[in-house]
C-alpha cells in the first residue's frame, strides 16, 4: 500500500466535498420585493475609449474595505532574572485592506471572505471619500466570498455579466486597491478559464477560477474583473506568490448564486459525495496491482475510487474502494475532474447515477448527495 498511497496524494479529493471553504438586510423605503437583487447588465457599446468608459461607469461602485482584527497575545508572563514576571504583552490590532464592489444600490457589497475573516470592525470607503461602518452578513470560505452591508441607499452599483461564455483572449479590466493604492486600474486578457482550485494552490476551496494577466496584487482581493461592456465577470481573489502575469478571479456566475444566499442570511450549501479518486493510467494500474492493495484494478482507464469516507453518501449508496467509474449520468469515460465538476454543480439531495466496474462485473449505483460538513469556526 505504501507506493499506492504516495500516488493517491496526487489524486483529486472528493472527501470533505468533492475536491480538494445573523444580520438581516434592512428594508429600504422602496418595495424591495418588486426589485431584483442584482441589476440588469447594460449593452456597453465598444469604442476607442472603451476602457476609459468602463472605469468611469463602474469605478464609483468599487470600494475599499479596511478590516481590523484583534490578535490575542500570549498571556503567559515571561520569567525575569529578578524573580518576578514581566508584564504580559498587550493585545494588538491587525489591519488589513481589500476591495469590493456594490452589487445592490441599497448597500450590499461583494468581496472575498478572506478580506473580512475574523474582523471586529469593517470600514467601507467609497470612491468619493464617504466612509461607512460595514456589517458582514455572511461569508463562505469554500468559495472565498462574503457580503458586507452598509447603511446607505441609492448607491452606484455594478452590473453583473455572464462568466459562462468567457473565451481566452477576451479583454479584462481589474479595478481595486492594490498595496494601498486606491482606485487602481489594470488591463489584460482572459488567459484561461476553468482553472481548478488545486491548480491555483487553494485545494480547500471549491472554485474553477478565471485566469487573467491583468495585474492583481494584494489589496485587489474582492474587486471586480470586468469586460469591455462594463459588466462584472469575476471577483479578483488569488495570486501565485512569486509569479508574474498570473491572476485569478472567481466566476461571477458562482459569485452571484453565493451572494444571493449570503445576503438573505442563508448558509451556502455545497453538495458532498465523500470519495477520494484518481484518473487511471496504465502506470497507475501497474503500481496498484504490484502493491499490497486490498483490490486489483483490471482497467487502464476510468476513475478509480481510492477511498470511500465512512458514513458518507457514497458509502450509503454502495460505492466501494476499488470501484472504477466508467459512466456518470450520461457521460461515458468521465475523468476525475468531470466527476468533481458534476458534484459541485449539483445540490444536496440530488441523485447521481454511476456505472462502476467492480471486479469482473459492471453495476449501476445511485448516490444521493449530502451537504458538505461545515468546519468548526476558528477564533480570530
Amino acid at each position: 500500500m505504501g507506493r499506492f498511497f504516495q500516488l493517491s496524494l496526487l489524486s483529486l479529493v472528493l472527501g470533505l466535498g468533492v475536491l480538494q471553504g445573523g444580520c438581516q438586510v434592512e428594508t429600504s423605503t422602496q418595495d424591495s420585493a418588486s426589485e431584483p437583487l442584482f441589476p440588469t447588465p447594460g449593452s456597453g457599446e465598444l469604442s476607442a475609449s472603451a476602457i476609459v468608459n468602463v472605469v468611469e461607469q463602474v469605478g464609483p461602485a468599487v470600494v475599499r474595505i479596511d478590516a481590523a482584527r484583534n490578535v490575542n497575545s500570549s498571556t503567559n508572563p515571561m520569567p525575569s532574572p529578578f524573580g518576578f514576571p514581566f508584564a504580559p504583552p498587550q493585545d494588538r490590532v491587525e489591519q488589513g485592506t481589500g476591495s469590493g464592489f456594490i452589487f445592490n444600490a441599497n448597500g450590499l457589497i461583494l468581496t472575498n471572505a478572506h478580506v473580512v475573516e475574523g474582523a471586529n470592525q469593517v470600514t467601507v470607503t467609497l470612491r468619493d471619500g464617504n466612509q461607512y461602518q460595514g456589517q458582514v452578513l455572511g461569508a463562505d470560505p469554500l468559495t472565498d466570498l462574503a457580503v458586507v452591508e452598509i447603511d446607505a441607499a441609492n448607491l452606484p452599483q455594478a452590473s453583473l455579466g455572464n462568466s459562462d461564455m468567457l473565451r481566452p483572449g477576451e479583454w479584462a479590466i481589474a479595478i481595486g486597491n492594490p498595496l494601498g493604492l486606491d482606485n487602481t486600474v489594470t488591463v489584460g486578457i482572459i488567459s484561461a478559464t476553468g482553472r481548478s482550485s488545486s491548480e491555483v494552490g487553494v485545494p480547500d476551496q471549491r472554485v474553477n477560477f478565471i485566469q487573467t494577466d491583468a495585474a492583481i496584487n494584494p489589496g485587489n482581493s474582492g474587486g471586480p474583473l470586468l469586460n469591455l461592456q462594463g459588466e462584472v465577470i469575476g471577483v479578483n481573489t488569488a495570486i501565485i506568490s512569486g509569479a508574474q502575469g498570473l491572476g485569478f478571479a472567481i466566476p461571477v456566475s458562482l459569485a452571484q448564486r453565493v451572494a444571493t444566499q449570503l445576503a438573505a442570511g442563508e448558509p451556502v450549501d455545497h453538495a458532498f459525495m465523500g470519495v477520494r479518486m484518481a484518473d487511471l493510467t496504465p502506470e497507475l494500474q501497474e503500481e496498484i496491482n504490484m502493491s499490497q492493495s486490498e483490490f486489483e484494478v483490471r482497467r487502464e482507464s476510468g476513475v478509480l475510487i481510492v477511498e470511500v469516507l465512512p458514513n458518507s453518501p457514497a458509502e450509503v449508496g454502495g460505492l466501494q474502494a476499488g470501484d472504477v467509474i466508467v459512466q456518470l449520468q450520461d457521460q461515458t469515460a468521465p475523468s476525475a475532474r468531470t466527476v468533481q465538476e458534476v458534484v459541485e454543480a449539483a445540490a444536496p439531495n440530488d441523485i447521481l447515477t454511476l456505472r462502476v466496474e467492480r471486479g469482473t462485473e459492471e453495476q449501476q449505483v445511485q448516490v444521493q448527495l449530502g451537504n458538505l460538513p461545515t468546519p468548526e469556526p476558528q477564533n480570530p
